[in-house]
């Protein structure tokens, strides 16, 4: 889209559902500006402000950030300790403006690897906002899709161990449903900023039939306007899952 053109209207009868977002680019935000990384996380932090209020505003249902990789505890110890502690100071900062706008905190991920000060403030939030219904903020921490993948067969070699299941009664309901995010609908859309272009262990089973958006504009400069973009981009593409055009058309009866 031209540079200050005018962004067209959201079809509000056509929004994804599920809305998954990988925030990249923090860093290189930082370094191109002469800061230290810190700075960029928390520019991102800020940058995630305006885009759940943005996403609840338009109607979202459901959203997922993916805020901290099971890798990212590979980075240098002073740069995980920030990123905790802004996670912290996020939640306790915004979770009366959550409470007021509907929106329920949920977790996927290794929540026990947290510190326990983050590991506190997220629970807490999760049970504050458990009774909200409006929209569902998921973020994915110490998160890895091998990981969450991993955990859940060996959950259910145990349970066949254990002679709770047997081979018969796994399909990809079953599986869905022992994967961290049970209950909540596969992405309609995934967001990538920062240009790269995978999916860095995210939500690759939830992912099958999950329309993909890269940009290059790396997250701290993130407004409402990209995420309109990304929207209308999904809006015009056709999905068919595995089916024919003429099929999947008569399906919606158009």
């Amino acid at each position: 889209m031209a540079k200050n053109a005018p962004i067209p209207s959201i079809d509000t009868e056509r929004l994804p559902v599920h809305i998954a977002i990988i925030m990249d680019g923090n860093g290189r935000w930082a370094k191109s500006r002469l800061l230290p990384r810190v700075a960029g996380h928390r520019a991102g932090a800020k940058a995630v402000d305006r885009i759940v209020m943005h996403c609840r505003k338009i109607g979202v249902k459901a959203l997922t950030l993916y805020s901290f990789s099971s890798e990212n505890w590979k980075r240098p110890a002073s740069e995980v300790n920030a990123l905790m502690s802004l996670l912290k100071r996020y939640l306790d900062k915004e979770l009366t403006r959550m409470i007021a706008n509907g929106i329920r905190l949920n977790v996927i991920g290794d929540l026990d690897a947290l510190p326990p000060q983050a590991r506190g403030a997220v629970l807490s939030g999760m049970e504050k906002t458990s009774g909200m219904a409006d929209m569902t903020l998921t973020l994915a921490l110490s998160y890895g899709s091998r990981d969450e993948i991993t955990r859940a067969v060996k959950k259910m070699a145990m349970d066949a161990r254990d002679g709770l299941i047997s081979p018969g009664d796994i399909d990809e309901e079953f599986i869905s449903a022992r994967l961290d995010t049970r209950g909540i609908p596969d992405p309609d859309l995934l967001i990538r900023s920062g240009g790269d272009i995978r999916l860095s262990n995210f939500l690759m089973w939830q992912s099958a039939y999950t329309e993909l958006y890269f940009t290059e504009k790396l997250w701290p400069d993130f407004t409402g306007d990209d995420i309109t973009e990304a929207v209308i981009s999904f809006q015009k593409r056709e999905r068919r899952f595995g089916m024919t055009g003429e099929q999947t058309a008569r399906k919606s009866g158009r």
